[in-house]
């Protein structure tokens, strides 16, 4: 008889279930053995000992070459391994199957000719999980196979288990960080002019509310600047051109003047229609005015075209700059009022300017 004709007489019929299990299963999936012999008749006798055995499924490899492979064909869940073989020794075999990643976790019981306290101890070293000597008594060997088995399964579903739980707190951990970063997205755009795209009046609010409250928790004496800023004329531009214009120069208006405001403390937003306003912290007022003809500078070399204004042929803005140190003696809105006072002046005074407040 062919080694190849053994193989397949000593092998039970059926295909094998993947080594996958779930909750409770374990208990009723067959024991897949592979037991891995150059001696066809010791697997006559390991089948005999097994056949009774309706849940232990007997497969049979005669070359050692080829257990590797067949381990994995078959799906075992449990490994005998003869230890004297030709070409490869059972010891190397071990060290195989417990460097590869799909068999590692196999439990392989050592059937040895040798009751040797030597070489149990060789093959505890290179990966065998039990040791027993051939031909065991029927009754011990299928007891170890079962409790290497259960073992095994035990071993699976815990595995499994804990993928699951992992996969499920990564897939948590995602849904939270979008759920962040939504969050996140949808608060700075409710900080944003929807026209525009520079901060919005709430965030202006905001900003100096907090910068009022930091100054008063760490008693900063630095100044706070506010430029409050508004389009010479801009009603005239709207009639004259269209809204739809008029939307088109605010938004070059703003995107312009917003350069101007680098800083991370620095704040550029919409105030309102065609009022922008600036916050510059910790900007005494010469630094305002800087930030000021800064941003004269910056429109004028825009250009943008205005021939219904009343003192220029491109859009041009008056400014009010005032100054404060925050205190309890006074509030966000006093600087507010003063830079608005301000601005007013420089309307009076010809508009296409800035004033500063007393």
């Amino acid at each position: 008889m062919s080694k190849s004709s053994q193989n397949a007489a000593l092998s039970s019929s059926g295909a094998t279930e993947p080594a996958s299990v779930s909750a409770g299963a374990a208990q009723k999936r067959k024991t897949v053995v592979l037991l891995v012999d150059d001696q066809a008749m010791v697997a006559e006798g390991i089948r005999r000992m097994l056949e009774s055995e309706e849940l232990i499924e007997f497969h049979y490899c005669q070359e050692p070459d080829k257990a590797l492979e067949m381990v994995i064909e078959v799906k075992a869940t449990v490994i005998l391994q003869d230890l004297v073989m030709p070409d490869v020794d059972g010891m190397t075999l071990m060290r195989f199957y417990k460097s590869h990643p799909e068999t590692k976790n196999i439990p392989v019981i050592v059937l040895s000719s040798k009751e040797d306290a030597e070489i149990k101890s060789d093959a505890f070293a290179n990966g065998a999980n039990d040791y027993l000597v051939k031909l065991p008594d029927a009754i011990e060997l299928i007891a170890r196979v079962k409790a290497h088995a259960k073992h095994y399964y035990t071993e699976l579903e815990r595995d499994v288990a804990h993928q699951v739980l992992q996969s499920m707190q990564e897939e948590l951990e995602e849904a939270n960080l979008e759920l962040e970063n939504r969050n996140n997205e949808l608060q700075r755009l409710s900080s944003l002019d929807g026209l525009t795209g520079v901060a919005n009046r709430r965030s202006f609010d905001e900003t100096l509310k907090k910068e009022w409250s930091r100054a008063l928790r760490t008693k900063n004496t630095l100044e706070v600047s506010l430029i409050m800023i508004d389009i010479d004329f801009f009603k005239l531009y709207n009639d004259g051109y269209g809204h739809q214009q008029g939307d088109d120069c605010l938004k070059r208006f703003a995107e312009n003047l917003k350069k101007c405001t680098t800083r991370a403390c620095d704040l550029f937003a919409r105030y309102g229609g065609e009022e922008f306003v600036a916050v510059l912290a910790g900007t005494d007022a010469d630094g305002a005015v800087v930030v000021a003809e800064k941003m004269q500078k910056v429109l004028g070399k825009e250009a943008i075209q205005h021939e219904f204004s009343k003192v220029a042929k491109v859009v041009t803005m008056s400014m009010g700059i005032a100054t404060i140190i925050p205190s309890k003696d006074n509030s966000p809105e006093q600087l507010i009022a003063q830079a608005d006072k301000a601005l007013y002046k420089a309307k009076e005074n010809g508009r296409s300017r800035f004033e500063s407040s007393e």
